[in-house]
């Protein structure tokens, strides 16, 4: 038998990605041959000390990075400044297991471990703990979420579950942007550049003390994005621009208590090629070349307070807003009030307990095509956890048992438990298990949505119309998963990072026919054929990833990746849904596969490229293909540096995904360059 179109396609990108890594491989090979005749070593911490960063996400308290019992990869500003990236969601491309699709300009698909969409709503994202999870749509506005990429101190990823210390929607993973204290950016920053997509975009910033106990940073950011080109040719009309500034301040107000306070405001504009049903008689919706602004901003304190040297608490509160001009007319506001305390318990137990209250004031002008109902929605959330870990073997084996009760305005009550253990076998590796529990949670869309689809001629002779309405009798997705994995030091040259996992999930959404009804208005009267949602489907994931990093000269770093993923789903018998199992099995590739290497070539020139391979997505249907980056730096001194980025070298124009609710139209990622200056004063 012959291989098929899409088996030759996949076949001839996971060659370029094959080829492209070893041509870089290779060059890097000898500019570290070369390097290594007249300099130091690359860095000088071992990759040992790598293992031992700290990290928070897991379970709000700091851990060492090779003692923590879950999946997590940890992107660091040295990773940031050497990815060539200019956004959020490009970073979280060296994640193992992270699928990252764009969709256009300005619209990102991003998700961990499956169910992938414009809305990945099994997704936590948060900023310094604050969530960006909209409770409009399920998932994250990404063209919202834009901050100086310098002023970020790590992103903390999580793939796998995090509801017992997160809450509701920390299904498939948490990823925690963590910005620096404004200690670590006193001075002046000017960044600035521009190129052939990202056509022009600067940074200014500056840090300082006021008074004795009080550090600041202020900055003024602004890009303007050009457009993509559109799948059938032209001009896709998605380009887009935003001016951003924001503030922090650290303040000691005594020998035990700290006071953080930051905040943002934006305002931009971006293209947003999507579709919309003019009228009751339109047989369909049609396409709508649409320029719309939106604007926003937050504001966050955060005080900490040491009892002793045993015990501390965190108390923050934050209100968040934004205001979107598209085609649903989004206002909404949300306040949060979050407490935790943090105890030591003898010599081997640590107990961190906490609770949260959450309200969101939503509005909504909508239109025909789209709204929520009732337009003007309060909601609310009230939840409180406890975890509690013990060291059952001192330095050897650490058990956490912990628990969160969330009730939410939609849902009511859920709970979310979970076990971990992380055995630490020697003194170079930890092996470890999860078992947990994890619930996505309903938003507007899923209760209040009204999207009227198209109409056509009843048999009495008036229009009949097909509508999409939410359900709010909707329940929680529900998530079991079991996670396995190893983490290892091999030597000081080489570590790697391997996780297992097997998730069960139950009560998914299904998109289910309902009776007819007849309505008045809009004239004419008419018959409502509509479909809404149910919780009719369940299935199992299994899946492997794997990261590594390899120090392969004293100037050389190599950094492997890989992710492989199976999803089975089955609808209950009762269900009539004929499109969902589908597009949960086929929005996310079953492999991907990535390289980066860091190169420290002379005298402050470095060298950095990343080759990434995505598989194909089967519903809708999108070939593999291979991504390849490039940044050349020159630090030409202590302060000052210029980098020349190529992105997407291996394709001149790509798919990446396609949004299924018609929302945002694709267009094709395309081959570009920019140069960025950065000084520091």
């Amino acid at each position: 038998m012959g291989i098929d179109n899409q088996g030759r396609r996949a076949a001839r990108r996971l060659a370029i990605f094959v080829l492209a890594c070893g041509a870089f491989t290779a060059s890097s090979a000898a500019a570290a041959a070369f390097g290594d005749q007249s300099q130091a070593s690359l860095a000088g911490e071992s990759l040992q000390d790598l293992m031992s960063i700290q990290v928070t996400t897991v379970s709000k308290t700091e851990q060492k990075l090779s003692q923590t019992a879950a999946a997590v990869f940890v992107i660091t500003q040295e990773d940031i400044a050497r990815s060539g990236a200019t956004d959020i969601p490009d970073l979280l491309r060296m994640v193992p297991g992270m699928d990252v699709a764009q969709i256009n300009a300005n619209t990102w698909a991003i998700t961990a471990r499956g169910f992938n969409a414009r809305f990945g709503n099994e997704l936590q994202v948060l900023v310094d703990g604050r969530s960006v999870y909209t409770d409009s749509f399920g998932g994250v506005f990404w063209d919202q979420l834009d901050l100086p990429l310098e002023d970020i101190e790590k992103i903390e990823v999580i793939r796998g579950p995090g509801g017992s210390i997160w809450g509701g929607n920390a299904v498939n993973g948490v990823i925690n942007i963590i910005t620096k204290k404004a200690s670590k950016t006193r001075g002046a920053t000017v960044v600035a550049g521009g190129g052939t997509t990202e056509q022009g975009f600067g940074v200014l910033q500056y840090g300082g003390e006021a008074g004795k106990s009080t550090n600041y940073r202020v900055y003024s950011q602004y890009f303007n994005d050009g457009h993509l080109p559109a799948l059938g040719g032209g001009d896709g009309g998605d380009g887009w621009h935003m001016l951003r500034g924001g503030f922090r301040s650290d303040t000691e107000l005594s020998s035990r208590d700290t006071l953080t306070f930051e905040g943002d405001i934006f305002t931009g504009s971006e293209g947003s090629p999507t579709t919309n049903l003019p009228s009751l008689t339109s047989p369909g919706a049609v396409n709508v070349e649409d320029i719309f602004n939106l604007s926003g901003g937050f504001l966050q304190g955060v005080w900490s307070h040491e009892y002793s040297a045993r015990s501390d608490s965190i108390l923050e509160v934050s209100f968040d807003q934004y205001k979107r001009n598209d085609v649903l007319h989004d206002h909404r506001g949300t306040l949060d009030i979050n407490f935790q305390h943090h105890i030591d318990w003898g010599e081997r137990q640590s107990v961190v307990w906490g609770a949260e209250y959450r309200e969101s004031i939503s509005k909504s002008d909508g239109s025909f095509y789209i709204s929520f109902v009732p337009a003007n929605l309060n909601t609310w959330l009230y939840s409180g956890f406890v975890e509690d870990q013990i060291a059952v073997v001192p330095n050897k084996v650490l058990f956490t048992a912990g628990a969160r009760l969330e009730s939410n305005y939609y849902s009511g009550f859920g709970l979310m438990p979970s076990a971990r253990v992380a055995w630490t076998v020697g003194a170079r590796d930890t092996v470890w298990g999860a078992v947990s529990r994890a619930l996505r949670t309903p938003s507007a869309v899923d209760a209040n949505l009204r999207a009227n689809l198209g109409s056509f001629p009843g048999p009495g002779g008036g229009p009949d119309l097909l509508a999409f309405i939410g359900n709010p009798n909707v329940k929680d997705e529900e998530l079991t998963a079991f996670e396995a994995g190893y983490r290892a030091a091999i030597s000081s040259t080489v570590n790697i990072d391997l996780a297992a996992f097997y998730n069960f999930y139950d009560h998914q959404e299904t998109q289910e026919p309902s009776a007819p009804f007849f309505e008045d208005s809009p004239a004419p009267p008419h018959l409502v054929i509509p479909s809404t949602y149910g919780n009719l489907m369940h299935g199992e994931t299994d899946g492997l990833e794997v990261s590594a990093n390899w120090r392969a000269a004293s100037r050389w770093m190599l950094s492997p990746g890989y992710a492989f993923e199976q999803i089975h789903m089955h609808l209950d018998p009762a269900s009539q849904d004929t499109t969902s199992v589908a597009a949960a099995q086929g929005s996310s590739p079953s492999h991907s596969a990535q390289l980066r290497s860091h190169v420290n070539v002379w005298r402050g020139f470095s060298w950095d490229a990343s080759s990434y391979f995505i598989g194909r997505l089967a519903d809708p249907s999108i070939p593999s293909y291979t991504r390849l980056d490039t940044q050349v730096s020159w630090n030409f001194s202590e302060r000052t540096a210029i980098s020349f980025v190529g992105q997407n070298l291996a394709q001149d124009h790509h798919e990446e995904f396609v949004d299924t609710s018609d929302t945002e139209r694709t267009t094709l990622v395309k081959r570009g360059a920019y140069v960025k200056f950065t000084a520091r004063f």
